[in-house]
């Protein structure tokens, strides 16, 4: 006897190849009808599971440690230019101030 998977399924892959050749239309029809209900069940809720008060389950703790967040960058708004210093050299009629 053979023991390979696919040679030990070929007479179920015959059974379903001609149960779909011969009725495939009522099944078709039975799977849309069954399909209705199906999906009213899941949207109400029915895939999710019951928590039974028998079931003693251990609580999961989780613990979170202090992080250090990382220092701040330099602040750049608080400086202020020199006094008397140009942004550029003379001539001083294209030359404006910094600190207006």
């Amino acid at each position: 006897m053979n023991s390979h998977p696919v040679q030990l399924l070929e007479p179920v892959f015959h059974f379903l190849d001609r149960m779909i050749y011969e009725q495939g239309d009522i099944l078709y029809m039975l799977l849309v009808y069954a399909s209705i209900p199906l999906i009213a069940w899941i949207l109400s809720g029915g895939l999710r599971r019951k928590q039974s008060r028998q079931m003693n389950h251990p609580s999961i703790i989780v613990i979170w440690l202090p992080v250090r967040p990382p220092p701040l960058p330099p602040s750049i708004i608080g400086d202020e230019p020199e006094r008397g210093r140009w942004d550029c050299e003379p001539p001083e009629d294209d030359c404006r101030r910094f600190d207006n």
